[in-house]
């Protein structure tokens, strides 16, 4: 038992996390903060399939003056890299699809790709479109029905190794998907309509299926929904997604795949301006972001 307990304390210190401020790159490891002197910008820096023993070995040779996350702004972790998505890769959402859309005669689909060798893949938003930690979202106006997507992100460098993960939000809106599948591009990409952050976690093994990610919205001082899924609970293997992603598409800067969502409030549930979204993700921190207007 004691034996247990020393391993998994020593696997929890197998990581690095990197944080990206306004001018400078934060590198963390074993809770101590240090600023990270590097020549690369941020492209060349995570683009390494050796990352995680560049980042311990860079570590090793940083200041030790202490950092307080309250001396810097903490932004969005990625540069030029696209945000693609997976679609249905839990029971939960397969569910969820189905029933937004069986009166468009659309729920067939869902459940056909579910338990197809092929994943749904789609490409979600450009590092415009996407906003970091403790930064204002938005939902479509033009939409009656829309949630957050609380989702595992992979980090993959242009080989397709996958190096890191943060946390996504994969806002949606369900009433425009669940009115014609052929408006997911509507439905999933526009200003605004995702979130990462808060790090790029590094660890020098692959996370555990018993991750867990949770979620909280709050609307004022209420809390209006929470819920809560493991990895355990994917169909599909991140290795899986990752390998379709890379068919036929290269990513010359590596590319973010949210993973899927297997946290669906109930459908009477819709997000409205002000709201507070915090994702959280064993090992990996708490994404928190208002919908702005």
């Amino acid at each position: 038992m004691i034996h247990d307990e020393i391993k998994r304390f020593e696997t929890s210190l197998n990581h690095m996390k990197l944080y990206k401020s306004e001018n400078k790159v934060i590198l963390e490891e074993n809770n101590q903060l240090v600023w990270l002197e590097t020549n690369s910008d941020w492209d060349g820096l995570i683009n390494r399939d050796d990352l995680y023993d560049f980042l311990h070995e860079s570590f090793k040779k940083c200041s030790t003056d202490r950092l307080n996350f309250n001396d810097f702004k903490i932004c969005k972790p990625i540069g030029s890299q696209e945000v693609w998505a997976a679609g249905v890769t839990y029971h939960s959402s397969r569910l969820a699809r189905m029933e937004e859309s069986k009166d468009a005669g659309g729920g067939d689909f869902y459940s056909r790709v579910y338990g197809a060798d092929r994943p749904e893949l789609f490409f979600k938003a450009t590092p415009s479109r996407t906003v970091g930690p403790d930064e204002d979202f938005r939902i479509r106006q033009d939409s009656t029905w829309n949630v957050p997507e609380p989702e595992l992100t992979l980090f993959a460098s242009s080989s397709g190794k996958i190096l890191g993960y943060t946390i996504g939000n994969d806002v949606s809106s369900r009433s425009i998907e669940g009115e014609n599948p052929l408006y997911l591009p509507q439905a999933k990409t526009f200003d605004g309509c995702a979130c990462l952050g808060p790090c790029l976690y590094v660890p020098k093994n692959p996370l555990s299926i018993e991750t867990e990610i949770s979620m909280i919205i709050t609307r004022g001082e209420k809390k209006v929904f929470s819920g809560h899924t493991s990895l355990a609970q994917m169909k599909r293997t991140p290795s899986e997604l990752m390998g379709y992603l890379f068919r036929e598409c290269s990513f010359p800067n590596g590319v973010f795949l949210m993973t899927g969502t297997g946290i669906v409030p109930e459908n009477d549930f819709s997000l409205t301006n002000g709201d507070v979204v915090e994702i959280e993700i064993d090992s990996i921190g708490t994404l928190r972001n208002r919908v702005g207007a």
